[in-house]
C-alpha cells in the first residue's frame, strides 16, 4: 500500500511539473543588435515607375537651359564702373552655397548661424533637382521650392559641441580622395544617362540598375559637399553608393 501511495505521489509530482512548464511562455529570442545610423546627409531619388515623357526625354538638353540659367545667377555677380572720382557698383543674383562665411565663424565664434544652415540646404536641394531632371530621373520641370522626387535633408548641426572648430580648415584636403573617386563615378555617370536616353526613347522607362547607379553617385556627391564644403558634419563619408 505504501508502494502504491508513493508511486501515485510520483506520478502526480511529475504531472504537476510538467503542466508547470506547458504554461510557461517560451524564452524570447536574443535581442538584436540596433541598425547602423546612416550617414547625416541623406538622399533619395523617387523612382518613376511609370513611363517617361519621351518627347522631353528626347530635348532634356534643351529643355534644361531656362532653369539652369537660372540656378546661375544664384551665383552672382557684381561689378563696378565709372572714373577716380565717380564710381558705382552693382550686384546682381545670390551668392552659391557657403562656405568661407561658414568656415570663419565655426573657427572664430564655433556658431553656424541658422539661416546659413537653410540657405546652403535649401539651395542644395534645389541644384539636386536641376541635376535629377538633367540626368532623366524625372520627366517634370524642376521646381524652385517643392521637393518633387528628390529628397535631400541633413540635420542643423550643434556648432560647440558636434562639430571641431580647427577642422574645416583642413577638410577640403581630406575630401581629396573622395573628388578623385568621383571624377571617375561621374565618367560613368555620363555613359550610364547616355544609355538611359536610348532606353526611354525605346521603352519609356529608366532601367532600374541605372537608375539607381545615378542616384548612389549623387548620393556620394552630396555626403562630400556637406562633409567638406558647406561643414554640417565632420563625420568622414564612406565611401559607398548606398544610405
Amino acid at each position: 500500500m505504501r508502494t502504491q501511495v508513493a508511486g501515485d505521489d510520483a506520478g502526480a509530482a511529475a504531472l504537476g511539473w510538467a503542466a508547470m512548464e506547458a504554461s510557461q511562455p517560451p524564452p524570447s529570442p536574443p535581442p538584436t543588435p540596433p541598425p547602423l545610423p546612416g550617414y547625416p546627409v541623406s538622399f533619395a531619388v523617387d523612382y518613376p515607375d511609370r513611363p517617361l515623357n519621351r518627347v522631353s526625354t528626347g530635348f532634356r538638353i534643351f529643355t534644361v537651359i531656362p532653369i539652369a540659367i537660372l540656378l546661375g545667377t544664384i551665383g552672382g555677380y557684381s561689378g563696378t564702373w565709372g572714373d577716380a572720382g565717380d564710381t558705382s557698383t552693382v550686384a546682381i543674383g545670390g551668392t552659391g552655397l557657403l562656405f568661407l562665411p561658414v568656415l570663419l565663424m565655426l573657427v572664430f565664434r564655433e556658431k553656424y548661424p541658422r539661416w546659413w544652415y537653410d540657405w546652403n540646404l535649401q539651395l542644395l536641394r534645389f541644384t539636386n533637382r536641376v541635376g535629377i531632371y538633367l540626368a532623366l530621373m524625372d520627366d517634370r520641370y524642376p521646381s524652385t521650392d517643392e521637393e518633387q522626387s528628390v529628397h535631400l535633408d541633413f540635420p542643423y548641426p550643434d556648432a560647440k559641441q558636434g562639430l571641431n572648430r580647427w577642422l574645416p580648415l583642413v577638410k577640403w584636403f581630406l575630401a581629396i580622395p573622395h573628388w578623385i573617386v568621383l571624377f571617375f563615378l561621374y565618367i560613368g555617370v555620363f555613359f550610364a544617362v547616355i544609355a538611359a536616353w536610348f532606353a526611354i526613347l525605346f521603352t519609356g522607362r529608366y532601367p532600374r540598375g541605372i537608375f539607381e547607379f545615378v542616384e548612389g553617385v549623387i548620393r556620394w556627391h552630396n555626403r562630400v559637399v556637406g562633409y567638406a564644403l558647406i561643414l554640417v558634419t565632420d563625420e568622414y563619408p564612406p565611401f559607398r553608393l548606398s544610405q
